[in-house]
């Protein structure tokens, strides 16, 4: 399977966690690399997306859609680090489960 870059996913991390993910370091669980994650390999299919470290193709994260939930796993990230948000930027609504 052909891999596209982290870019790629940046609509989908940004609408399931709020996290824009072109901006965003995190460091890979595996090789402990840190780097951005743009850079990560990506590997999409109909149902989600997966998220590879660039240097040793440890899965970083996945996520799959369901129809009445998103399913999400970051456990191959040690850390993730983001600016933070400036004021005046959009706000979100809190999570509300159903």
């Amino acid at each position: 399977m052909t891999h596209l870059d982290g870019n790629a996913l940046a609509g989908l991390f940004d609408d399931t966690l709020g996290i824009e993910i072109t901006a965003t370091i995190g460091r890979c669980g595996s090789c402990h690399r840190t780097f951005e994650l743009a850079r990560a390999h990506a590997f999409v299919t109909a149902i989600g997306a997966v998220l590879r470290c660039a240097h040793c193709q440890g899965m970083l994260a996945v996520i799959v859609q369901k129809p009445d939930e998103v399913l999400v796993n970051l456990s191959g990230l040690a850390y993730v680090a983001m600016a933070r948000p400036s004021a005046g930027l959009r706000s979100r609504a809190p999570y509300t489960p159903v």
